[in-house]
């Protein structure tokens, strides 16, 4: 890749909650010794956010506006990386990929939104990898640590078996924090979508839509409440699995099957043992917290306060053919959708531009661009921790 450029890093949309945060966190970490700007449509809004963050004054301030396609593409020529937190990404993002892809820049996103994914990536893809551009959609709590938590894992099977988990169940034991306003906004301008396409509605539902025409056996069930004898509690559908088991699966097509041609994968969430943790699995099986009165809205979110004091902690259990078990498990010390996540996609620009200059361009998940070398980051410096449990 050109690397004459001159920014190392630009956060694109940094006005927002999300994109505030990241840059706080960019002000925390010194930029990790690299040339970073604050891109956004207004310039009064930049300098503010500048100087409210604490900033240095010579971070520089970039114009660039989603409707304006030449500031786009200007913004992203005078950059090796974007970090690009305005969504939903399927009505302001495809510029941003298709500059990128380009140009040879490479770009880290917080995207869930899978048909617009698999669109850049059919759209994109030969481009990406013919400039040399590293297009890494997920970054945040959708999809890093699911994604490299079945790394982790499958990587310790190896070492301790000989041989990958041929089923691997992710269940979140415990959540503390809401997801992100840019979340509920990306699912639902996909749910809306789906009214008015039904080849989305098949990719919403297919665990290998990511996969480029690979598909594997069928996956197990994920939207049924049930207790989990694994786990001694009852177990409800997590709203992200519609997003992460496709990367997973795409992961795993990217690098080779490593995880075996006959890989199965499901996510679901903990609700506790007994007549209550059923109760509270139906329940929650019935709620969607992205819908209605009480869903975030993008541009706002949780205090300091109720950031600082989020947590997540999700189990990855793990099974060869043969029948032997591992367990892993990975949590962080902020809320999902805003504390770690703006950790998350910082960590993974750096990690993309500083560690990961050898790897080739192309449209990549997280596990298959970065793999061990941002899991190594995000427990040195985001409050990520990867630990094995059996």
């Amino acid at each position: 890749m050109e690397t004459a450029r001159q920014y190392d890093i630009v956060i694109y949309g940094a006005t927002g909650f999300t994109g505030r945060l990241v840059a706080e966190y960019m002000v925390a970490r010194g930029g990790d010794g690299l040339r970073w700007a604050l891109a956004g449509r207004d310039a009064g809004k930049l300098a503010a956010l500048r100087d409210d963050i604490g900033a240095p004054a010579a971070i520089p301030l970039v114009v660039a506006d989603a409707s304006d396609p030449a500031s786009i593409r200007e913004m992203v020529a005078g950059a090796r990386c974007i970090c690009n937190v305005v969504g939903p990404y399927q009505w302001y993002g495809s510029d941003v990929v298709a500059a990128c892809a380009e140009l040879g820049t490479d770009y880290v996103d917080l995207s869930g939104e899978p048909g617009w994914m698999r669109d850049m990536i059919s759209s994109h893809g030969s481009a990406a990898a013919a400039s040399g551009a590293r297009i890494v959609h997920s970054c945040g709590f959708d999809s890093v640590p699911f994604d490299l938590g079945v790394l982790f894992l499958q990587d310790a099977a190896e070492r301790r078996f000989g041989k990958p988990c041929q089923r691997v169940k992710a269940r979140v034991r415990a959540m503390k924090g809401a997801f992100s306003g840019g979340t509920a906004a990306s699912l639902n301008a996909t749910e809306d979508a789906m009214a008015d396409s039904p080849d989305l509605v098949d990719v919403m539902t297919d665990p290998f839509a990511l996969t480029g025409g690979f598909r594997g056996p069928d996956q197990p069930a994920d939207n049924a409440v049930y207790e989990d004898d694994d786990l001694g509690q009852w177990v409800t559908p997590f709203i992200m699995a519609v997003i992460n088991a496709k990367n997973i699966h795409r992961s795993n097509a990217l690098m080779g099957h490593p995880y075996g041609a006959d890989f199965q994968y499901d996510e679901m969430m903990a609700a506790g043992p007994g007549e209550k943790g059923r109760a509270t699995a139906e329940f929650l099986a019935g709620h969607n917290p992205l819908r209605g009165e009480g869903a975030p809205k993008s541009g706002e979110g949780p205090s300091k306060e109720e950031r600082e004091t989020g947590f997540y902690d999700v189990l990855f259990i793990g099974r060869t053919v043969d029948g032997d078990e591992i367990r892993a498990a990975v949590k962080g010390d902020r809320d999902p959708g805003y504390g770690s996540t703006a950790r998350m996609i910082a960590e993974s620009a750096f990690c993309l531009v500083q560690d990961c200059v050898d790897v080739p361009g192309g449209i990549y998940t997280p596990a298959p661009a970065m793999g061990f070398k941002l899991i190594e980051r995000l427990t040195d410096h985001a409050g990520i921790s990867f630990e094995l449990e059996s």
